[in-house]
């Protein structure tokens, strides 16, 4: 199953680096967030999109994690050509990871 069935997202950016944030919507799917979606996996995920380290910070009390991406907006705002200098499409695509199904 994807990302997306059991959980949202949300993105900001600060220069060079993406703030991606991940909540599921039952708290009983929190377990499985966290064992399945590690820095490693979300780094993998974005692939060139991101040019540094991907560290990951759990949220236990709201059931969320949140991912720090290093050089993943294309130098920031001001400095890249990229079509999102935001990032704000990171939240769609983190959404997109493949999960166990929890049932």
């Amino acid at each position: 199953m994807k990302l997306r069935e059991i959980a949202a997202s949300r993105s900001g950016d600060k220069g060079d680096v993406s703030n991606v944030c991940v909540f599921v919507y039952d708290a009983a799917h929190y377990p499985l967030l966290v064992e399945h979606l590690t820095a490693e996996r979300v780094r993998a995920h974005f692939g060139a999109l991101v040019g540094g380290e991907v560290t990951r910070y759990e949220l236990p009390l709201v059931h969320g994690l949140n991912f720090v991406l290093d050089r993943a907006l294309g130098g920031g705002v001001s400095m890249t050509l990229r079509a999102d200098p935001h990032g704000k499409a990171f939240q769609s695509l983190v959404l997109d990871i493949d999960l166990p199904d929890p049932a």
